[in-house]
């Protein structure tokens, strides 16, 4: 099995809520969401029972991925550069 790799934005606002997107990938897989409803809202060639299995994890793990979101600072982000911690 290949390896799933995690993909996290930068908070933004819609419709008058925070959220950051998510982004699950493994090979030409992915799976497209946000947090911190834990949604998917595009999925292309994970199982009904895989997507359960990752929303379980993004909601065990929310309070990491929203400190991990509100840590990217946008403009970085978009020249590829990462923040150390």
């Amino acid at each position: 099995m290949n390896e799933i790799n995690l993909d996290i934005s930068g908070v933004v606002e819609k419709d008058g809520k925070k959220i950051a997107h998510i982004r699950f990938t493994r090979g030409e897989d992915f799976a497209e969401g946000y947090i911190p409803d834990c949604v998917f809202t595009k999925v292309q060639g994970f199982t009904d029972e895989e997507v359960s299995q990752l929303t379980d994890y993004l909601r065990a793990n929310l309070t990491e991925f929203k400190k991990r979101a509100a840590a990217i600072n946008p403009f970085t982000a978009l020249m590829g550069k990462t923040v150390d911690k």
